[in-house]
């Protein structure tokens, strides 16, 4: 005959197997979020030294506080749990030893789901000023993006009110869920998924459109546009409304639909304050779209058009064209008569017959200032023709 010994685990260590990959989960989100703080501190530095306050920049740094209050605060109540008795002293007591369901987790559930409402119409708001920016403030998709974002607003406000507090054991910690693991209170995170997929469509479609006049790879177009981001925040906000109304808890104490929650939250803020670091330039109403200047060199470029001259303004050296240096040095000459006229240092019979090879010609400068006596400038630029093409008989001549 044995003897048989029974051990009882103590609260904090009994638990289910849902809870227990709850909790985790939150830890593995507390260390998402430090890691993310840490790697965006000296970009958040270098932002905060610029003056102007746009409402981007006003957004990024509300949450990058937020998502701490949030989340931090939160994790302490559902974490705490798990450290022992004899461990929660490191030198300093920094919260309370020990969360009873009553009253501590009563008070505690209007928390999680009222701050994470807050910050969800935060990151909604950068995506509305943003994806109406990269369209030029369309009327149209602003209406749209603002009545869902209204829509959102309202919807979260109602639903933080079918909140509550799972039915735990003293000291398994706090963690606020719908009520009675109701799966219609999953609207709660559908309103703002709705807004955040129309924003990707919207922003995927604005890169398509760029593709005909500057054709990208699908990698360096997404990573120009920051379509990873919109993708990264719709994908993890999908996750979670699928755990809301398709998984079937086991009883009203198993937090199963809220597994994803943290981590939903936690990534839909840091990518949003990336989407408002990758903005290029200004953050003035919304910023520029990154494609409106790529197609230009570093440096003002320019080029005039009818019979000007085509000259690249910027540091680099002045670029021309024959055919058009020829037609503005006739142009110039019947407006100013025969004596402004540029002359060359060759015949232009040169220019206008076929060229021989190597041939060599020094045109003048013609001055863009038509008030001006001194139309011609000194300096020439000297062409040399290395090779001489025929397009005249086809096929090509060999």
């Amino acid at each position: 005959m044995s003897n048989t010994t029974t051990v009882n685990l103590p609260n904090f260590l009994n638990l289910s197997p849902h809870l227990s990959a709850q909790k985790y989960f939150y830890v593995c989100t507390l260390t998402v979020l430090a890691w993310d703080t840490l790697v965006l501190t000296p970009r958040s530095y270098r932002l905060g030294r610029t003056k102007a306050w746009p409402a981007l920049k006003a957004l990024y740094y509300f949450l990058q506080l937020w998502v701490l209050v949030d989340f931090v605060v939160a994790g302490v109540f559902s974490v705490l749990a798990l450290i022992p008795s004899s461990q929660r002293y490191l030198g300093v007591m920094f919260f309370s030893t020990s969360a009873v369901q009553d009253p501590d987790c009563r008070r505690f559930w209007p928390y999680e789901p009222i701050c994470t409402a807050i910050l969800l119409f935060a990151a909604s708001t950068v995506h509305v000023i943003r994806v109406t920016a990269i369209y030029g403030h369309n009327s149209r998709i602003r209406s749209l993006l603002l009545a869902l974002l209204f829509v959102q607003g309202v919807v979260t406000a109602i639903c933080c009110g079918f909140y509550r507090s799972v039915h735990l054991l003293d000291g398994q910690g706090c963690i606020a869920g719908p009520l009675n693991n109701q799966s219609w209170v999953g609207i709660y995170w559908l309103s703002p998924t709705v807004l955040y997929a129309t924003t990707f469509s919207l922003a995927v479609m604005r890169s398509l459109q760029t593709l005909e006049a500057k054709p990208l790879t699908p990698w360096r177009l997404m990573l120009r546009d920051n379509l990873n981001l919109y993708g990264a925040i719709l994908l993890v906000n999908l996750v979670n409304v699928l755990f809301y109304f398709i998984m079937t808890p086991t009883g009203y104490d198993d937090p199963i639909k809220t597994i994803v929650t943290s981590m939903a939250g936690v990534l839909t803020a840091t990518m949003s304050m990336r989407i408002v670091l990758g903005v290029r330039g200004s953050l003035e109403n919304g910023g520029t779209f990154s494609a409106s200047g790529s197609g230009s060199s570093s440096g003002a470029s320019a080029s005039l058009s009818g019979t000007g001259v085509g000259v690249a303004r910027g540091r680099a050296a002045p670029t021309y064209t024959i055919g058009d240096i020829h037609s503005q040095s006739k142009s110039v000459g019947a407006a100013r008569g025969a004596k402004e006229e540029g002359t060359w240092d060759v015949d232009k019979d040169h220019v206008d017959t076929a060229p021989s090879r190597d041939a060599k010609v020094v045109l003048p400068i013609v001055s863009e200032d038509t008030s001006s006596d001194k139309a011609v400038s000194a300096v020439g630029v000297q062409v040399t023709v290395n090779q001489q093409v025929e397009y005249d008989e086809l096929p090509r001549r060999r």
